[in-house]
């Protein structure tokens, strides 16, 4: 017996029921193969020569593709059943709008101002008329969307506090997207969020302490559930390491310039030379001396203009910077000769 017979007889033995495969064929033109056409629109299988139909009451089960803006008809992007759910807003959003329409009649208006009376509505568009200048914001002073979305949290979860009653807007606005770009990593300094906002800077600091307090009450009440945690708002504290590379960037310096500032910024905190002094005054003075050690022509005046310090405080701070320039330096810079502290000028 050859191979193949005796698979052909092992498929015998293994298959003893009936055969339930259905092919469904035309029972007047009886071509095989069929050629069927499914009507979704009336839920019927019809053949596609003589018209007969086949079956009924057929299930769609493609993708239900639904739009809901106001060309319904023409739009050519729909959304698959409507937009997705935002944590940000406290209702199901899956109500219906009423419209308030000429086309609606009278009830419809009616209708309409009664669901506008809604609280939770009133309150999600509140919260989206907040959202909404975020963003805007924070795409005019190219902001990333990490920093849009935890300034976004920060707003929720202060919104329906007391403690903030009577403050504006755009205060607690701002003071949130402090927050967001430090949660974020994102350096960014009261006075560039003053220019932001037009929100003067201390009224932004008073309003960020408040909010930083009610975030870490939540955080201390709900456990980890929020991603503003409270043991990690200490470590968020903005210092003149997060500015230098912004600032070296908008005043077009190398990248070896670059690098030093870090590095000298670095040494300035452990150092402990310009304690107390605001971290916009600290990155201005440790850029300043970055470039004067490797022999780049910057004015002070120049770096005023990009980081908003004043002239004398630049180089005040500078003073203090040269008198420990042994301990801020990287050694190595000396030994490979790139840098010679008799061509640095002491102010």
């Amino acid at each position: 017996m050859t191979a193949d017979v005796a698979s052909d007889a092992d498929d015998r033995r293994r298959f003893n029921g009936v055969n339930l495969n259905i092919t469904l064929v035309c029972p007047e033109c009886k071509v095989y193969p069929p050629e069927l056409i499914e009507r979704f629109s009336e839920g019927d299988v019809v053949c596609a020569l003589c018209g007969l139909v086949l079956s009924n009451r057929i299930v769609d089960t493609r993708s239900e593709w639904r739009t809901f803006s106001n060309d319904d008809q023409n739009g050519d992007d729909p959304s698959r059943v409507g937009e997705a759910s935002s944590s940000l807003l406290d209702s199901d959003q899956l109500s219906t709008v009423i419209s308030s329409s000429q086309e609606a009649g009278r009830t419809g208006r009616e209708l309409n101002r009664a669901q506008s009376k809604s609280l939770v509505d009133k309150k999600d568009n509140a919260l989206q008329d907040a959202y909404s200048k975020i963003t805007h914001m924070c795409d005019g002073y190219q902001l990333p969307k990490v920093v849009q979305d935890g300034a976004k949290e920060v707003y929720k979860l202060v919104y329906d506090e007391r403690a903030l009653k009577g403050k504006s807007q755009l205060s607690i606005i701002a003071a949130s997207i402090v927050l967001g770009c430090r949660n974020a990593k994102v350096a960014r300094s009261f006075k560039e969020i003053w220019a932001l906002t037009n929100v003067p800077r201390k009224e932004i600091g008073k309003v960020f302490k408040m909010i930083t307090k009610i975030v870490q009450e939540k955080s201390a009440q709900s456990g980890a559930s929020l991603s503003f945690q409270s043991d990690s708002l200490a470590a968020r504290q903005m210092n003149a390491e997060d500015l230098v590379g912004r600032f070296c960037s908008h005043l077009g310096l190398s990248p070896q310039v670059s690098s030093a500032a870090e590095f000298i910024a670095r040494r300035t905190r452990e150092v402990g030379v310009l304690a107390g002094r605001s971290p916009t005054t600290i990155a201005a003075a440790v850029v300043y001396m970055a470039a004067q050690i490797f022999g780049q022509s910057l004015l002070p005046s120049r770096i005023s203009e990009k980081t908003g310090v004043s002239d004398g405080t630049i180089k005040t701070s500078y003073k203090l910077l040269y008198a420990k320039k042994e301990d801020l330096v990287d050694p190595y810079w000396i030994e490979s000769g790139r840098v010679n502290f008799d061509k640095i000028p002491k102010a």
